[in-house]
């Protein structure tokens, strides 16, 4: 397997799913919405520099009401949060996510909260999240194996690869058994800065997940990165500054799942 790609020029796929879906993203710090400034490396060095977030959707210290709007764009069953502060190792925001989870109960809200061994996640399962654990954020790949074991199908393996490669035990990268049935594949460099996925590295990693979903993260920056996305195979696509932006719309992604309806 090659998850190693830095590029990520335009390739055209055949395979296709009606089951597609863009995942919005809040990052969450100090109580409120923030949002990675482009051309910013998103790894954990970077994550104190984010700042509140500048939107139509309404002011940062509503998250719910900005929830509210990215989910009615986006038609999404699921809403990213990832806790800046949990992954920091700098509190955590814990008390927000429950009102997010009371305010869309039936929407699956995905975390990430630095998870890094299994005792980090049972308080956040306790409001019925679906955890996410990112590979830069694991202790070791017996830590791993024990959460995949506990939680089985119901847990999301983010694989968090910067300019040098993946962030985590690179042995992720060798079996796919070590892989749940989901998995985000984070480009932590592309994060706010609209430079287009990485589809060459997510083309490898949908040759290598078998039945796994596989959802691109990192650098969406207009509806075409969607399509091609959607195009290659892909099971959804999480973005944040293209929603805010107003680059990628209602009525495009409405469009596009209508489509896919219609050839499944």
């Amino acid at each position: 397997m090659t998850l190693r790609s830095k590029t990520g020029s335009k390739i055209v796929s055949t395979k296709t799913s009606s089951d597609f879906s863009v995942i919005p993203v809040l990052d969450l710090k100090d109580g409120v919405v923030v949002h990675a400034r482009a051309g910013k490396q998103a790894h954990a060095g970077k994550r104190a520099e984010y700042r509140p977030l500048a939107t139509p959707f309404g002011p940062p210290h509503d998250a719910v009401a900005i929830a509210r709007a990215l989910l009615a764009i986006t038609f999404s069953p699921a809403l990213y949060v990832a806790d800046l502060d949990a992954i920091l190792a700098q509190g955590n925001n814990l008390d927000l996510c429950h009102k997010l989870a009371e305010a869309f109960p039936d929407t699956a809200l995905w975390v990430d909260a630095g998870f890094s061994e299994l005792a980090d996640c049972a308080v956040w399962r306790q409001l019925g999240v679906t955890v996410v654990v990112g590979s830069e954020s694991i202790a070791s790949l017996e830590a791993w194996n024990k959460i995949r074991e506990s939680f089985g199908g119901d847990v999301v393996l983010s694989l968090d690869f910067d300019e040098e490669g993946l962030r985590g035990p690179e042995q992720l990268l060798d079996d796919p058994i070590l892989w749940p049935d989901r998995i985000i594949l984070m480009s932590l460099g592309r994060v706010g800065a609209e430079q287009g996925p990485d589809l060459v590295r997510l083309h490898s990693a949908l040759a290598f997940a078998g039945h796994r979903a596989v959802f691109s993260a990192g650098g969406i920056g207009d509806f075409d990165d969607i399509k091609q996305v959607a195009g290659i195979g892909a099971r959804g696509a999480l973005a944040a500054t293209a929603l805010h932006a107003g680059t990628v719309t209602q009525k495009e992604i409405a469009a596009l799942l209508r489509e896919r309806r219609s050839q499944s």
